[in-house]
């Protein structure tokens, strides 16, 4: 007999194997699942094995996010880093103590505010004049889809009254139309590229920063929803490619490559040349992202009817359709003909109803494949849409996180995009009764990329400890088929079918919870925390009382 390198035991196990879901054992050896059962797993147990008395606690498989941002947000847990700020007051403090901290840069940059934290739903320029005056900031929101910046980094920019919003963007501004401090879309870059850049090496700590801190929650692989320049942020091709050769990248990777909205089809050599040369070790470049809307929280979301105004009258504004809907119909058919999977940005319902028209389009051209195209985000979806993703083979990236009344949806959602719409929000049990495939992902920073956090929010359409109405609770869904998306679903849409579920002959990238949370009340999803992170029967994290 050969014995495992690596035994798990005294289960519970959940599988994610739909011919068998539960086990209480499970061996690993060079790498792969080589026994999943019962007491006769722990017969592989020899002098050299390495066994985890589960007791008790759930073994599932190694989660995975299918929409983030790492990088980005590994960058930001080392600069003025505003994830934590709940109030203005906060935002503004946390701006000035990381200012007088730090009297040598030449920029104050880093993000992760939110709109909530304002009144208004707004920060102004003057907030940031006040405790910054004389060096330029620009901090994007956590979303990522909108910047705050204070007066010397609008002057820096040559940014006044006259001068025009982008086609792609929209510059806030205060009643004379000076720009009041807020950039959001495809004005950001208006500031934003004259920002100092990080260094490849600020890049590369950023990316192990925040892999870490992955690998914490259980996360083994995600895909990274933005690969090249957006919003001011420089490319991070290469800092994949780096990671990856030189063995830093323990994650598997599937990158989305930024599809430039300025340049249309003539960026397909451009793409192809990259995916050519972005299957490195655990980085896989093969799909492209294309962002059809921006958010209804600036109104940008792309809705069939007009936003309303605070005094819930028609605004005649209905957000943007980033790229042309005809356009967009060749576009997919053109990526979908040369083998890319798409991953899509839609939150509005219009947004929603145009990208899956472009993939019918691509499907009458094309015929059906397996590039396996998605859409994240999915927040305001018309019904008639909903069996739709089933029957063109379109998975639903959700972010289940945002399924729940809070102060965003609550005060700059659901008032502005008016009550059918505010129904039609995240209907993820709908999806799953018409066949979709769900997979999950956090898009952090914009939220945290806890797995368990999203699960709780997916199971029970409140965020953790809240006393919120439920938000639509008919589309509330079963823990196990919240774990499901996290795990399966996301490693389908990431195109890694030798993970996702624990069988026999898959690779042993494996999450050790702390408890099993189907033995607790479905309130109490949140508080598990991640014990074990395996990534092919190697350990990349063990908590400090695991």
């Amino acid at each position: 007999m050969t014995h495992a390198d690596l035994v798990l035991f005294n289960g519970p196990v959940l599988t994610v194997d739909p011919a068998r879901r539960w086990a209480t054992a499970v061996a690993v050896r060079g790498g792969r699942i080589v026994a999943v059962g019962h007491d006769e797993v722990r017969e592989l147990v020899g002098p050299r094995t390495e066994t985890v008395d589960l007791a008790g606690r759930l073994l599932v498989p190694g989660f995975q996010d299918a929409h983030v941002h790492p990088v980005f947000a590994g960058l930001t847990m080392s600069r003025c880093d505003l994830s934590d700020a709940e109030t203005q007051e906060d935002s503004i403090a946390s701006v000035a103590e990381y200012a007088d901290a730090h009297p040598e840069v030449e920029w104050i940059l880093g993000g992760g505010w939110s709109f909530e934290a304002f009144p208004s739903g707004l920060a102004t320029r003057q907030m940031l004049d006040a405790v910054v005056p004389d060096r330029p900031v620009y901090l994007p929101v956590r979303d990522g889809h909108s910047a705050w910046c204070n007066t010397r980094a609008l002057e820096i920019a040559g940014l006044d009254k006259n001068s025009p919003d982008p086609a792609d963007g929209r510059i806030e501004r205060e009643p004379d139309g000076t720009p009041s401090g807020i950039l959001h879309e495809g004005a950001m870059g208006l500031v934003g590229q004259y920002a100092p850049q990080p260094t490849r090496q600020d890049y590369l700590k950023g990316l192990a920063d925040a892999q870490a801190y992955l690998h914490s929650l259980g996360i083994t692989a995600w895909q990274d929803a933005i690969i090249g320049e957006f919003g001011g942020w420089n490319d991070q091709f290469d800092v994949y490619t780096e990671a990856a050769e030189s063995g830093l990248l323990t994650a598997r990777v599937r990158g989305a490559l930024w599809w430039d909205r300025e340049k249309g089809a003539e960026q397909l050599d451009f793409l192809l040349d990259r995916r050519a040369r972005g299957t490195v070790g655990r980085f896989n470049a093969g799909t492209v992202k294309l962002m059809q809307d921006g958010i209804p929280e600036n109104f940008t979301a792309a809705i069939g009817e007009s936003y309303l105004d605070a005094c819930g009258c028609q605004t005649g504004n209905k957000g943007l359709s980033m790229v042309d809907p005809e356009l967009l119909r060749d576009y997919i058919t053109l990526l979908d003909a040369h083998g890319f999977q798409v991953h899509f940005h839609a939150i509005g319902d219009r947004a929603i109803t145009e990208v899956l028209d472009a993939v019918d389009a691509a499907r009458q051209a094309n015929g059906f494949n397996d590039l396996r195209h998605h859409v994240a985000h999915v927040q305001i979806v018309e019904p008639g849409d909903i069996p739709r993703f089933r029957e063109l083979d379109v998975a639903v990236n959700m972010q289940p996180l945002w399924a729940a009344h809070e102060k965003q949806m609550d005060e700059l959602c659901i008032p502005f995009i008016g009550t059918e719409r505010s129904a039609w929000q995240y209907p993820f049990r709908a999806f799953q009764q018409a066949g979709a495939v769900l997979a999950a992902g956090s898009d952090w920073s914009v939220s945290t990329p806890d797995p368990m956090a999203g699960i709780h929010v997916a199971v029970n359409r409140r965020v953790p400890g809240s006393d919120s109405p439920v938000f639509l609770p008919e589309q509330r869904l079963d823990l196990a088929t919240a774990i499901a998306a996290y795990t399966a679903g996301s490693a389908y849409v990431n195109h890694l079918d030798e993970t996702g579920s624990i069988e026999v002959g898959k690779l042993a990238d494996l999450t050790v919870l702390d408890r099993n949370p189907f033995a607790g009340a479905p309130e109490d999803i949140h508080e598990t925390r991640t014990a074990l992170t395996y990534v092919e029967g190697a350990r990349v994290h063990a908590a400090d009382n695991a």
